[in-house]
């Protein structure tokens, strides 16, 4: 009788597998398979530029100088802010000391110029589809950090005057 089970249990297994089946089968297919993750590309590395980086030090060089220019115009606007707070607008010393925020706003304008230049030399090899360069990078956060520190600067000395 065990001779005779396994050809009948066999029989009845594949008697109910139906292989022309108007169903689809659940067997994963071939494209869920493959992986979905990004592939990984090698990081572009930024070949030495000497016009770039000679640029980029005319550039910085500016900004050092603005920054030099902008803390003189600072202390005298401080100064001439000092002499005229609590005095009515439109007196020499209140004349004075908007004359002075006047060549503060002056000085920080050339820091933000060399801002602008450094970010367009950025923007200038993105479209090219260059790499980012680590010395422009480094100068455009240091000329925005200065920026930054100049307008806060600005700001405070203009509430100074304020009635």
């Amino acid at each position: 009788m065990r001779a005779l089970a396994f050809p009948l249990v066999a029989l009845a297994v594949t008697g109910c597998v139906d292989v022309d089946s108007k169903y689809p089968s659940l067997l994963p297919r071939p494209i869920e398979s493959q992986s979905t993750a990004e592939p990984v590309r090698p990081v572009p590395v930024a070949t030495p530029d000497p016009a770039l980086d000679s640029r980029i030090a005319a550039l910085v060089g500016s900004l050092d100088k603005a920054q030099r220019d902008f803390t003189v115009a600072s202390q005298d606007a401080e100064a001439k802010i000092a002499v005229a707070r609590g005095l009515p607008e439109g007196s020499d010393p209140w004349l004075d000391a908007q004359s002075a925020l006047t060549a503060l706003g002056a000085a920080r304008g050339t820091t933000s110029e060399a801002l602008v230049d450094l970010e367009r030399l950025a923007m200038d090899r993105a479209q090219e589809g260059k790499p980012p360069y680590p010395a422009l990078d480094a100068a455009i956060a240091r000329a925005t950090a200065l920026n930054d520190d100049q307008a806060a600067r600005v700001r405070l000395l203009e509430g100074a005057l304020k009635p």
